[in-house]
């Protein structure tokens, strides 16, 4: 079974006249381990790090129930959705919620949610949308198997 990790990388790229900046980029990899992760992040991203070193600053294991991911390549934005499922326990008839996390990628906040919506009106399950926040995540890898 495959995690999603968000990775931050740091490395110095040519600002406009005044020389260079050091940047901080996260990333979401699916991957199996923690050095997969890091592995994967330093082969997807070393090839846009013209000069200078790349550095994985900071790697960290999110608990992601779903992703929305979009073909528009307007959508370059990726937010954060806090669901919460709701079920009626049997014994004491009382509400149960469960919260998920989601990510949906999308060009402004009142699309995602809307992107967001449509997708779960689709399941059978009662839910709530308890949040949506904007992340600082510029990409997603998604595990690919090597070519044969």
């Amino acid at each position: 079974m495959n995690y999603w990790f968000e990775c931050k990388v740091s490395y110095e790229r040519q600002a406009d006249s005044m020389g260079m900046k050091k940047v901080s980029e996260s990333y979401l990899v699916d991957a199996l381990s923690f050095t997969e992760a890091e592995a994967r992040i330093i082969k997807e991203v070393t090839p846009f790090v013209s000069v200078g070193e790349l550095e994985v600053v900071n790697i960290r294991r999110a608990r992601i129930a779903e992703l929305f991911l979009s073909e528009n390549p307007e959508h370059e934005r990726f937010y954060r959705a806090k669901v919460n499922f709701i079920t009626i326990d049997e014994k004491s008839g009382t509400e149960k919620k469960t919260a998920a996390t989601m990510i949906v990628q999308s060009d402004a906040l009142l699309s995602a949610a809307a992107e967001l919506t449509a997708q779960l009106d689709g399941q059978m399950a009662a839910y709530e949308i308890a949040s949506i926040t904007d992340t600082q995540i510029l990409d997603v890898y998604r595990y690919e198997a090597p070519q044969q």
